[in-house]
């Protein structure tokens, strides 16, 4: 979709994803081998009282299906940021589901606009257990790049 035809407040839901303990044990430990996200005896004792998923991971795992329903197709030029806010922790077994809404609107060109999306990320209980606000800069009607 092009950015002229976008409006702020227009919003996704995402399919669920569901956390697995092996899939997220493997990512911990290539990615983010803290104790926390390995050690069951050491989560154990932790607040969290079990193994917690690394947040890139949770935020990925919405991510990945928030693409498949992606606001923009091949009018998607480039991303430009993004920044996670973790809220509560995510548990293996979990299952995540996201709703995007695109926030903000700003033309650059003729050739493109920036558009920003929220994400949040929902666990089975309907707690919000993360958000991201994500800029993307997307193809303008007659423009070219």
């Amino acid at each position: 979709m092009y950015f002229d035809d976008l409006k702020v407040g227009m919003t996704v839901e995402t399919a669920p994803a569901v956390i697995e303990k092996e899939k997220m044990m493997a990512f911990a430990h290539d990615y983010d081998n803290i104790p926390l996200h390995t050690d069951e005896k050491y989560a154990k004792a932790t607040v969290f009282g079990k193994l917690i998923a690394p947040g890139v991971m949770s935020f990925m795992s919405v991510w990945a299906k928030y693409l498949e329903v992606d606001f923009f197709g091949e009018e998607l030029l480039a991303g430009k940021s993004t920044k996670i806010e973790w809220l509560k922790p995510v548990y293996a077994d979990d299952v995540l589901s996201g709703k995007a809404t695109i926030t903000k609107l700003v033309e650059r060109n003729q050739k493109n606009g920036l558009v920003e999306i929220t994400i949040e990320a929902y666990n089975q209980n309907g707690d919000v257990v993360l958000t991201d606000v994500t800029e993307a800069i997307v193809k303008r009607k007659g423009g070219k790049k």
